[in-house]
């Protein structure tokens, strides 16, 4: 069993900065690819950066040159630092990971957090 919890979320003025933080705990061997997502009020839950467990990292087109993604795999940690925050950015965001677990054999499992609310004011 593995969980995600994020944190971080809040109400932001636009043009303000927020960093959100994704927790990972459980039984596994190691995390693969960390990201997060967001869902606005009507849309369809979209990719906003993805970062592999070497560092390499990508971002949707929305989002380049405002939002950085990091982890700390010390920490089974990924982080989003987003600046320049317009109302555009409102969402619910929600951390991916894919997991190598172990129970007798070798496995993969991806696993969501619950979500953390963002909201920017303009």
């Amino acid at each position: 069993q593995v969980q995600l919890m994020e944190s971080g979320g809040g109400l932001v003025q636009a043009g303000g900065s927020l960093r959100l933080s994704c927790a990972a705990s459980g039984n596994f061997v190691s995390i693969n690819a960390m990201a997060w997502y967001r869902q606005a009020p009507g849309k369809q839950r979209e990719s906003v950066a993805v970062i592999t467990s070497g560092g390499i990292t990508n971002y949707a087109d929305s989002v380049k040159g405002r939002f950085t993604i990091s982890r700390d795999n010390a920490k089974n940690t990924v982080y989003l630092q987003m600046t320049s925050l317009t109302p555009e950015d409102t969402a619910v965001y929600y951390c991916n990971a894919n997991f190598r677990t172990y129970s007798g054999s070798y496995g993969y499992t991806t696993s969501w957090g619950p979500g953390t609310q963002v909201t920017v004011s303009s």
